[in-house]
């Protein structure tokens, strides 16, 4: 089994993945440190050009977790990964057979999260596998 993170170096993400170690850690699991790094829009140059950008953005905000989880002894898998992130955390989840998955809130009201589909809502209605919203701090 394994814990899956959704990380992309928000405050909420941040204190995400403090959570996210101390439970890998208590359950001796890897974690497995996820970027869905879908880029908007389709075809062409400038898409392609965004494309690397978002994809690269990724690796540097997962290259900071790595780091913070090998500091505390958690072994990590890293994916960076061609979809939007609620999807991307359900795909990796599944193929890691994970116990579940963490994300950070954006401390936004449930009323917005509804109206403008933030992943912590897609993923309480669209996962199979317990998700674990760590809010941001007070």
């Amino acid at each position: 089994m394994a814990i899956v993170l959704g990380y992309d170096e928000s405050p909420g993400a941040v204190r995400a993945l403090r959570i996210a170690i101390q439970t890998a850690a208590a359950f001796r699991e890897r974690l497995v440190l996820v970027y869905g790094a879908a880029a908007p829009g389709s075809g062409g140059e400038e898409y392609r050009a965004h494309h690397e950008a978002v994809r690269e953005a990724g690796r540097i905000a997962l290259d900071h977790a790595v780091a913070e989880a090998e500091a505390a002894g958690v072994p990590t898998t890293v994916e960076v990964i061609d979809q939007k992130p609620a999807q991307a955390l359900i795909d990796a989840a599944s193929r890691h057979g994970a116990r579940f998955i963490v994300v950070g809130s954006w401390g936004e009201s449930p009323m917005r999260g509804a109206l403008l589909g933030s992943t912590p809502h897609k993923l309480l209605h669209l996962s199979s596998i317990p998700v674990l919203c760590v809010p941001t701090e007070p």
